[in-house]
């Protein structure tokens, strides 16, 4: 069946989007305002896009038009963030910063989440995260009265102790990460755990296979 967004509502069309593209990673975005006032929310429209420079978006969906809530304002203002993974055993106090508090509640102490300080950038990485990014906002593109999408450009990335198998490899124990990813639905979410290796097939192996089917 066919859905023209042309004539689908808003509503629809997100619901559409939200419905078959998944699981999508979280960005857990802390951002810290000019008076130091720290800021964290959860955002499922959020991927990696350019290795080099390592660039990575997410979408931000406002309160009220014109408003792309507060973390918008304060990348609009600072340019810079740390967008945190969340794990599975996070995934409680993620979904309670996503809560939309008035902007002087801090939403990792009603979450019960500590932070530790960034190397680059001055918004802090949420400690117990088993992966954050450091970033600098590269452009916030409008695309909306109250959506916006912002690609930041990565300074460094913190990835907890245990996870790490080879440091000067950079070999990661992704499985280890345990992370999540948004589903359908207001309330879905996809735990990594059903995995399956498929390598790359060379234009030679491709070649080879042809000719043994013949």
């Amino acid at each position: 069946m066919l859905f023209d967004f042309a004539t689908a509502s808003s509503e629809n069309v997100y619901k559409l989007l939200v419905a078959t593209i998944g699981p999508r990673p979280i960005a857990w975005v802390t951002t810290q305002d000019v008076d130091g006032t720290i800021n964290a929310a959860p955002f499922s429209f959020f991927n990696a896009v350019s290795g080099n420079p390592p660039v990575i978006a997410f979408g931000i969906g406002g309160r009220a038009p014109g408003d792309v809530k507060d973390t918008g304002g304060n990348i609009r203002r600072t340019g810079e963030f740390v967008v945190n993974l969340v794990s599975y055993e996070l995934a409680e106090p993620m979904n309670i910063t996503a809560i939309d508090f008035p902007k002087q509640v801090d939403e990792l102490k009603e979450a019960g989440l500590t932070t530790a300080p960034s190397l680059h950038v001055k918004p802090p990485r949420i400690a117990e995260a088993p992966v954050a990014l450091e970033c600098e906002r590269l452009v916030i593109v409008d695309v909306g009265i109250d959506r916006a999408v912002v690609l930041g450009k990565v300074l460094a990335i913190y990835v907890r102790d245990d996870c790490v198998l080879d440091k000067d490899r950079c070999y990661i124990d992704t499985p280890k990460l345990d992370l999540i990813g948004r589903m359908h639905g207001r309330g879905w979410y996809s735990r990594v755990t059903d995995r399956f290796d498929m390598p790359r097939i060379s234009v030679e192996e491709w070649a080879a296979r042809k000719k043994a089917a013949e």
